[in-house]
């Protein structure tokens, strides 16, 4: 088990420095592997320097704990929930943070203002949710469920009447929810990327624990494990994750989704593994995908999200194919 962890994770941390250092290479202006380096350890030019620490480092280091952030929460959500469509978002957080983030463009809120209310809203739809799925002393998981998509639909619709009304904003709520990283600063990673980091953390250790409670909370309880306890650290820390990305990235879909289904087909389901596994493939991706989306069309940026929904969807409906011709065998 160990021999084949380490080989896994060895092999995802190269992806990982190998996706970095690309992203930070392309560009209107390209930078040689060795200029990079030379950045990194206090020398270069000034134009390197300049381009990398103001304009790359902070949108590339944003997308990499993002996508580590989604993709962990994304597979600790599925096993919880038992099931397999589940993100990051189904609980309706990230209605929640479009939502607060459309009220702050509407009143005219600058972009702090803009990510503070799309934290706090996304953080009261979680909260909201948990107090209807509450019962007692213990959370009825496919109540949740069902209150997410409920708060989600009736946030998307509230959200479709504030468009109608107010067409000058409107552009620039769609955009928002298309996800980005081309505002990012040093600022906003400063308060992001330690909230995200200390729960992917967080979330890991429970990782054992998640093991068990899938084989069933009987069985778990059974075994000692205080099941309510680790619901409760899950729907927190998994929501803190996703409200701190969602609040400076805007909805970048998929990403939660599809990441955890791909590394579970290759390092199985043992958490223990799979956890730090599709956490780091999670940021390789997202960095490539937002290089992809600043490059492709350059000057002109395209909404990271649209590049993870392009890459996701079609897997998706491969999944999809793939499970219902196993039923039928």
């Amino acid at each position: 088990m160990e021999v084949r962890k380490n080989f896994y994770l060895l092999f995802s941390t190269m992806v990982l420095i190998a996706s970095l250092m690309f992203s930070a290479s392309v560009g209107a202006v390209k930078i040689p592997l060795k200029s990079i380096i030379d950045v990194i350890f206090g020398g270069g030019n000034a134009t390197d320097k300049m381009i990398l620490l103001n304009l790359r480092f902070p949108r590339i280091i944003e997308a990499a704990f993002t996508g580590m952030g989604l993709s962990v929460a994304g597979t600790f959500f599925q096993g919880l929930l038992k099931n397999p469509m589940a993100d990051p978002y189904v609980l309706g957080i990230s209605s929640g943070a479009a939502f607060g983030a459309s009220i702050a463009i509407v009143l005219g809120f600058g972009l702090l203002g803009l990510q503070f209310f799309a934290f706090a809203f996304a953080l009261m739809t979680i909260y909201v949710v948990y107090i209807i799925s509450k019962k007692g002393p213990y959370i009825k998981m496919q109540t949740m469920l069902l209150a997410g998509i409920a708060i989600s639909a009736f946030m998307s619709s509230v959200i479709s009447l504030m468009m109608l009304l107010n067409h000058d904003e409107m552009s620039q709520i769609v955009f928002w929810t298309m996800g980005g990283f081309s505002l990012i600063s040093w600022s906003q990673i400063f308060y992001t990327v330690p909230i995200i980091f200390i729960g992917c953390i967080t979330l890991y250790v429970f990782s054992r624990d998640l093991n068990v409670i899938m084989t069933g909370e009987e069985i778990a309880e059974h075994l000692g494990i205080d099941t309510e306890k680790v619901k409760k650290v899950v729907l927190i820390v998994g929501s803190l994750i996703t409200a701190s990305s969602v609040s400076v990235g805007g909805i970048i879909g998929f990403v939660g989704l599809i990441v955890p289904h791909i590394s579970r087909l290759i390092v199985g389901s043992d958490n223990r593994l799979l956890v730090p596994f599709s956490g780091i493939m999670g940021a390789s991706f997202l960095v490539l995908a937002d290089t992809l989306a600043r490059t492709v069309m350059a000057p002109v940026e395209i909404p990271v999200g649209i590049i993870t929904a392009a890459c996701g969807g079609p897997f998706f409906l491969y999944l999809l194919i793939k499970n219902k011709n196993k039923e039928v065998k």
